[in-house]
């Protein structure tokens, strides 16, 4: 897939998905005013990877909060294999520490077979974090807690988006990427 493929994978998981089934109350106001950074990562091993999210957290940290508040960095076709992603997520952490970002900008990881732990594969609650391809997503944290602020008990959205799923189920699911926006 060429990168504007996958940005539009991307972008139409962000809008049925994220946005359309509401899994992430804040995503609507950085999406529409064109804040979100897509970057497709080309590295071929992890090491370029990790140059890559080196590049991304200085990027971010740089930027007008008002041109770039979150950035995405995808890879296609690096880390298929979702435990592998998930053991690459402590060097992502530590490149984080490393360029003393740590509290500044958070790390939220997504896949197309992210599993969280002690929940079967097909477990619907899986479903709030996976993306068409392995992203890294980097957000300000002075962002978040302005969200969080803005947003009356923010700590129910987990439990929320589980239900959300629940109810559209498997099949509803499926029938998401089925009818073309």
């Amino acid at each position: 897939m060429d990168d504007e493929a996958v940005i539009s994978a991307m972008r139409e998981w962000i809008e049925k998905a994220v946005i359309g089934l509401n899994l992430c109350p804040f995503a609507k106001a950085v999406y529409v005013k064109n804040q979100v950074r897509y970057v497709v990562s080309h590295a071929p091993h992890l090491d370029g990877l990790l140059e890559d999210l080196d590049r991304e957290l200085d990027f971010l940290a740089a930027a007008d909060p008002e041109a770039v508040d979150t950035t995405l960095l995808i890879h296609p076709t690096l880390l298929p294999d979702f435990l592998d992603f998930n053991d690459f997520m402590q060097l992502a952490e530590a490149a984080l520490e490393e360029h003393r970002l740590d509290g500044v900008i958070q790390i939220a990881s997504f896949h197309p077979a992210f599993q969280f732990e002690g929940t079967e594969p097909d477990d619907l609650g899986n479903y709030t974090n996976r993306a068409p391809f392995p992203t890294l997503h980097l957000l300000r944290e002075a962002s978040i807690d302005r969200a969080v602020a803005a947003f009356p008990e923010a700590e129910t959205i987990y439990a929320r988006n589980i239900e959300t799923l629940q109810t559209l189920g498997h099949a509803g699911w499926q029938a998401l990427w089925r009818n073309k926006a």
